[in-house]
């Protein structure tokens, strides 16, 4: 015989405190007020157990992974390190990525005439980071974007632009995930 047959039995009718959730509801009263005891006790003596961060006088330190807005990283001489080869651009899923190309007599062949990024529709993926071969956008750690008006989530370059020491911490990150 390959298996055995199990019968369950399970009640047909459900008795008026079932029906009312009553069991389940105190079950859940219970759960609430152990946590709600060993929380207090740990305050009372000053040990407290739960994880609690004051923002915004207090802010965590995230992971080298965390992904903020997209920025510009820029040269020494404060003009931005992209070429303006439109890779991140055409990456984007979601085209929040305007980019006009412009001419330059300098070593780099074409700088970004125009860069604009539109916030309020970009996910954070971090496809145009991954794209880029000259390092020149990365992820950033901001987060807080927070406006009252839709077109102030639309960054120009001027904008985006972040000295290299400032989103150091996120190259190294993408060179060592990426193996550049």
């Amino acid at each position: 015989m390959p298996g055995k047959v199990v019968r369950v039995r399970r009640r047909e009718r459900l008795g008026w405190a079932e029906r009312l959730y009553l069991p389940t509801i105190f079950v859940g009263l219970a759960v609430t007020c152990r946590h709600f005891m060993r929380n207090f006790w740990g305050y009372m003596l000053g040990k407290p157990r739960t994880f609690v961060v004051q923002y915004p006088e207090e802010r965590l330190d995230y992971a080298d992974a965390f992904r903020g807005h997209p920025v510009l990283v820029a040269l020494d001489s404060g003009k931005p390190k992209c070429v303006a080869c439109g890779l991140c651009e055409f990456a984007c899923p979601t085209d929040c990525i305007t980019i006009l190309p412009g001419e330059t007599d300098e070593k780099i062949e074409r700088v970004p005439a125009v860069f604009d990024i539109e916030l309020t529709r970009c996910m954070f993926c971090g496809l145009c980071e991954e794209a880029c071969p000259e390092e020149a956008i990365v992820m950033s750690r901001d987060v807080e974007l927070a406006s009252y008006e839709r077109i102030d989530g639309l960054h120009h370059m001027s904008d985006l632009l972040r000295p290299e020491p400032e989103v150091k911490r996120r190259l190294d990150f993408i060179r060592r995930e990426y193996n550049r």
